[in-house]
This record gives C-alpha cells, structure tokens and sequence, in this order.
C-alpha cells in the first residue's frame, strides 16, 4: 500500500465520522457506554455493521447480532493480569538489587557476613544494567512493527513469554549457586539474560497493547492499570523485606518464584482469552474488518491489512501528537523516578529513627509514586478528558516539566554544584512524588488507549506497537537525560 493512499476515518473510535463500508461499528461504543440499541447490527448512519461479503477467506463470516457481554468482567480483568505480568517479573528482577550486589561480592560462598571492598563489577553494573536493558527494548519494538502483520499475535506473545519463563527459571536455580569463583561469567550471564528478558517483555507487552486496541478503551485501560499495579506489587515487596530482614538469597528466591507464577499465568490468561464470548467477538470483527476492502480516495479497494507492513505514515499522521504526548509523560517520569526522587533523604535523617533512615525513600519515594501512579491511571476508566484531538492535553504533558526544578530543590543528596534546598521539609517530596505518579498516570494512560481508536481498525494493533514505541523512547532518552539531572546538581 502506497503510504501516502487516503484512509478512512476509523471505525474503531467514537471521535471521528463513521463510514459506509465495511467496518465494525458503534458496538464498541454501546460497549463503553453500557448500553445496548435496538439493532446493533447496524452502524450509526444505518448501513450493515458487516456486510456478508466480508471474509478472511471468501467464506462470509457470521456474526452475533449483539455485542455479547463482558460476563463477570472476565476479559477485563484478564487484560489486567497480563498488565501486571508484563511488568512485574521486570521489577521484580531490578528490585532484587542487594541480591545482585551479593552475587558480584565474595560472600556468595560464605554467607556474606564480613565487610568486603566493593568490585568494578558492583560499582558499574546498574550502570550496565541499564544500557542492556534499554538498547534490546527498542530494537525489539521495531522488530515486533515489522512482524505484526508477518507473524501472529499468538506466536509473538507466546513466543516471547516462554523466553521470559526460560531465562527466568535458570535466574531462579543460580539463587541457591555458588558463583564466587565465576563472578566476570556470571555478571556477563545476568547482562545477556537482562537484555533478552527486557526485549522479549517489550515484545508481549506490544503486542498484548496492539490486541487491546481492537477492543473498547476500558481494555487497553484494564492493561496500562495492570501494569501500574505490577510497579506496586513490586514496592510493596521490597518494603516487606526491608521488614522481614530475612536472608538476601531467600528474598531473591521469592522474588523470582513469584515472577515465575505470573509468567505462567499469563500464558494460561492469553490461552484461555479466545474462549471467552467477548473477546473472541472483537477479535473475530477486527479479522473480519483487516481483509475487507476498503474504498480508497480513487474508488478502488484499499489493501492497508494486506500488505506485509503497515504503512507506517499514515498512522504518524494520526498519532503523532499521541505519540509525542507519551514520549514526553514518560521521558520527564524517568528523568525524576528513580534516579532524582530516590536521592531525596529526609530532613530529619540525623534523628537515627527507623522512617527517616530506612523506609522514607522506600515509602516516600517508590510506594507513593507506583500508587499514584496506579490511581492515575485507574482514573481513566470513568474520566477520559481531554479528548484525543484536544491541545489541551499535550498542554497538560508540557506543564509537567515544572516537576523537574521542584524536585531538584528538595532535600537530594548529596549536592556537589546546587547547593541551595528550598524545599526542607519531608512533606514536599510526598506531594511531588503524588504529583508525579498521579500525572504520569492520567497523561500517560490517556494518548496510549486514544492512539488505536482514531486509526482504521485494521491499523489498530500496529498503532498500539507506534505508541509503544513512543513510551519505550521517551523512557530511553529520559535516562539518559536523569543522569545529567543528578550529576549537575
């Protein structure tokens, strides 16, 4: 398909005109709204919701008259397991940092009780962690545009989540290992096992947002919350064992047993989702509505499912607004969180008390902000304004900006060149950490479930993959942006 043919208004949204073609129709939109109509087979300007001639095979495709319910909002909370899936077993292996700290020391052999110099391998590997980490995501997220029409959704998803599980089930056994006399080995294994892990979690997550796109918004919203409340899960965990004191390898076994769990579950969730009523509907509307032939702006049949690529122009020219709403969300996040936020100590550290000296950043910082920022985006459920073609939302994203100084004048040390502290009291970095998770939230939810609806249904799952794209570099560049942040103050 020339990138440059006329598409149609999408069929997928309710912010733009309807046409009189093949499609789905307004069911998405009763599906929001909660309502049914009388004939729902019809569109809103009253032609057939799908014409009997519309097939992936020449074999016309029968379709329920009504949109069938989301019975016990099974496929919601489905989408939601898979969000907290897709990030978790992800935080769980960068949270498991004195694990990682103990692994490269030499105290793996003798249960790390003495005071040991610190290695090259300790002093640089969250630096390497995140260069292995980084580089792998977006080279995956332009791997998976490629193949979105090349390869199924069911062989990228399971394909990547079986790679997760592989590698993760090895980083469990190698929790119990010996590996004092193979340190260099086993910090260049855990670097290649970040790499893959990173890009095949970029992967599923991609993918799982291109399928949440051919359904209404609350699915893709149920996805993006799922993976606010995996960031939680995660500092809830290492609060609790902060708490718990017990050993580094127990904790570390925990953490990776419970990132093997939701692995697993997420395979069964995704099994298990063509089996439901509801989800199997949209999926078979959308394999419906790729095929058909849509006019184009010379009267012939458009071919934009058809070709092995998506045109990628066409969906620029829809989302790029979206696109560069989400990039900046999360690049001014990533700059603040955690690099920034979790240098700010309390005030108060003098005191010696057990908040100011071990749970304020943990709380202040990584509890309150991952909360927040799951409230956010659960607000998106019942309150979706600005819409997607309003500028009062890319306004919205610029004003976040003002976050950075705010946080560079609280309490953060230590201070090597800003040595002025206008902010000296604990309470403001909880208010800013709140402002920060609650909009990052709301401003980053919104333009990810608003960039599938307003392209053509068949260009919906390669636009979920373009505006992941865009939140995987904005978190590239705000990393990289976060240590200049830190250093310059």
């Amino acid at each position: 398909m020339d990138s440059s043919a006329t598409l149609l208004p999408s069929l997928n949204s309710s912010y733009v005109g309807l046409p009189r073609h093949c499609s789905s129709s307004s069911e998405e939109k009763e599906e929001e709204e909660g309502g049914d109509s009388e004939d729902p087979e019809l569109t809103l300007d009253g032609t057939p919701l799908l014409g009997h001639n519309c097939s992936t095979s020449g074999v016309p495709l029968a379709l329920p008259r009504r949109s069938p319910k989301d019975d016990y909002c099974l496929v919601y909370i489905s989408f939601f397991l898979m969000g907290i899936g897709s990030l978790l077993p992800w935080n769980l292996f960068i949270t498991a940092k004195h694990y990682w700290l103990y692994k490269l020391s030499n105290h793996t052999g003798h249960g790390g009780g003495g005071q040991e110099p610190r290695s090259d391998l300790i002093d640089y590997f969250e630096s390497y962690l995140a260069i292995a980490s980084t580089i792998p995501s977006v080279l995956c997220l332009v791997l998976n545009y490629l193949l979105v029409n090349r390869l199924s959704p069911r062989v990228r998803i399971l394909s990547s989540l079986c790679v997760i599980l592989l590698l993760f089930l090895l980083t469990t056994v190698l929790v119990k290992v010996d590996v004092s006399d193979n340190q260099v080995e086993f910090f260049a294994g855990t670097l290649a096992t970040v790499a893959v892990v990173s890009g095949a979690s970029n992967l599923f997550t991609s993918s799982v947002f291109g399928i949440s796109g051919l359904f209404p918004m609350r699915i893709s919203q149920a996805l993006i919350s799922g993976q606010a409340m995996g960031g939680t899960l995660t500092a809830v965990a290492a609060i609790l064992d902060l708490a718990a004191t017990e050993e580094v390898t127990d904790s570390a076994m925990a953490y990776f047993l419970t990132a093997d769990v939701f692995i697993v579950l997420c395979i069964v969730t995704y099994l298990l989702l063509p089996r439901l009523a509801y989800s199997r509907h949209y999926m078979l509307v959308a394999k419906c509505s790729g095929p058909c032939p849509a006019v184009g702006a010379s009267g012939g049949p458009s071919t934009a499912s058809s070709v092995s690529v998506p045109p990628l122009l066409p969906i620029l020219r829809k989302v790029w607004v979206l696109g560069l709403s989400v990039f900046y969300v999360f690049s001014v996040s990533i700059m603040v969180f955690p690099a920034l936020s979790s240098g700010i100590q309390s005030v108060d550290k003098a005191s010696g008390s057990p908040w100011t000296n071990t749970y304020f950043v943990p709380l202040s910082s990584f509890l309150l902000y991952q909360t927040a920022d799951f409230c956010g985006r659960q607000a998106t459920a019942w309150l979706q304004v600005p819409g997607p073609t309003s500028m009062v939302l890319p306004a919205l994203v610029l004003c976040r900006t003002l976050l950075l100084p705010l946080f560079m004048f609280c309490n953060f040390q230590p201070r090597d060149h800003l040595h002025t502290v206008l902010f000296a009291n604990d309470i403001y970095p909880i208010v800013f950490n709140c402002a920060l998770g609650l909009s990052n939230g709301y401003l980053g939810t919104l333009p990810m479930i608003y960039g599938p609806k307003v392209v053509p249904r068949e260009l919906a799952e390669a636009t979920g993959v373009v505006m992941s794209f865009f939140l995987t570099l904005g978190l590239a560049v705000g990393s990289a942006f976060s240590l200049v942040i830190v250093h310059s103050i």
